[in-house]
């Protein structure tokens, strides 16, 4: 109550006994409510007005306080605000000298998950270096989501119309309670699968993890921090495709390629095949006009040499020529050499011959046999008392009339 006076307060009074009053009957206080005007003066105070949906109030935070204060504040925003109620005397308005400000409902998830990206950017699980390519034609691909729903079906119809694959689908809860751990745990799965290498028909290629779109909440399975570290350890190439393009999850920032929307990410996955046929047909056409060009220009390079060469005989002719002449001059040089050499031995034939004993007999002199033994010498003849005598016409016996040297 305020206290009894004969006197009229002044204006001024009565602003500072509400003052009073308000700041000691309110202590540290909590107002949620969403910004609706917000002004950063030149002096650094931050002006706010709070609003629901029948009453606003004003509020402000001094400049001393905003680097305390959490949350930089924003037209829009679903705000928890702490702080004191005083009462403006200038204007006699209450307000809110506001302590401490976070962000409510949507505000606060969208402020917890930006956090947590910047935690685990921090730790180098979305750089690009880690980022796989896909498979340019994967055999299997394995879709994690929903069994039922437009999702699956919306992937499983776009495989068929671009290149029907294999689909290996590990059913899991996409939102609620629980969910989170499902779709990690089906990554973990499709992971191991690939490590072990034990049974290649299961072992997916390519993984889309996908669901439809949603409001914040609904989505926020697929930024848990499990999720998240279960695709930075996934060794086999994965596709995000959560929500609509306007919709961003932590996986998606993890994911070897963020598809805009679940269809896409088929898309993504395989070619087009009748893109491929075209191609082959292509690059077999050109094949063919390649290799016909190359047997063309050899046959053009090997007619242009031939007309160079000429008729080959013509080359010939002064060739055999030079042979007749090298093979005539051969039998000359060959028929001096033999008669020369037939000179020579019939010269050493008669040399022989006129060196022979015959010859030599003819001569007059005589060949003396002792005991059918050719006497070289007296001595040869020493004791004997006869011998035989050869002529070069025949043969006579002597007898010695004495047998002394002479």
């Amino acid at each position: 109550m305020f206290p009894a006076s004969s006197s009229p307060l002044t204006i001024t009074q009565m602003a500072v006994l509400l003052k009073q009053t308000v700041e000691e009957n309110f202590g540290t206080v909590q107002v949620q409510g969403e910004i609706s005007e917000c002004k950063v003066h030149s002096s650094g105070h931050v002006y706010l007005t709070l609003k629901d949906e029948k009453s606003v109030l004003s509020a402000v935070i001094w400049s001393g306080a905003r680097g305390r204060a959490g949350a930089t504040p924003q037209v829009g925003q679903s705000v928890v605000a702490t702080g004191r109620l005083t009462i403006y005397a200038g204007q006699s308005r209450y307000q809110l000298v506001i302590e401490r400000i976070t962000l409510a409902g949507v505000g606060a998830l969208l402020q917890q998950l930006e956090e947590r990206k910047k935690r685990l950017a921090a730790e180098g699980l979305f750089d690009a270096a880690r980022k796989k390519p896909l498979p340019f034609l994967p055999a299997r691909i394995g879709v994690i989501t929903s069994p039922t729903g437009a999702v699956i079906r919306d992937i499983l119809h776009r495989l068929a119309d671009r290149f029907p694959v294999h689909v290996l689908l590990w059913p899991v809860a996409v939102q609620g309670e629980g969910a989170a751990a499902h779709i990690a745990a089906a990554i973990r799965g499709f992971s191991a699968l690939h490590a072990s290498g034990k049974n290649p028909t299961y072992t997916p290629d390519v993984i889309i993890v996908a669901r439809g779109g949603g409001s914040v909440e609904d989505l926020l399975p697929f930024s848990d921090e499990a999720v998240v570290r279960a695709v930075a350890a996934c060794p086999v190439p994965l596709i995000s495709a959560v929500g609509h393009e306007t919709d961003t999850t932590l996986i998606d920032y993890v994911a070897d390629v963020r598809a805009p929307t679940p269809t896409a990410a088929a898309e993504m996955a395989v070619p087009v095949r009748d893109d491929l046929w075209a191609a082959l047909q292509t690059l077999e056409r050109r094949q063919q006009q390649s290799t016909r060009q190359f047997f063309k220009q050899k046959e053009e390079k090997i007619s242009f040499l031939a007309r160079l060469l000429g008729d080959p005989s013509r080359m010939l002719e002064p060739l055999m020529q030079r042979v007749d002449d090298k093979t005539a001059q051969l039998h000359t040089a060959m028929k001096r050499h033999t008669q020369t050499h037939t000179q020579n031995l019939q010269r050493l034939q008669q040399l022989l011959q006129s060196l022979g004993p015959p010859r030599v007999l003819e001569r007059g002199y005589s060949v003396v046999w002792h005991d059918g033994k050719l006497a070289s010498s007296v001595d040869a003849l020493e004791g004997a008392r006869e011998a035989t005598l050869q002529f070069h016409d025949g043969r006579r016996g002597v007898v010695f009339s004495s047998n002394k040297r002479l």
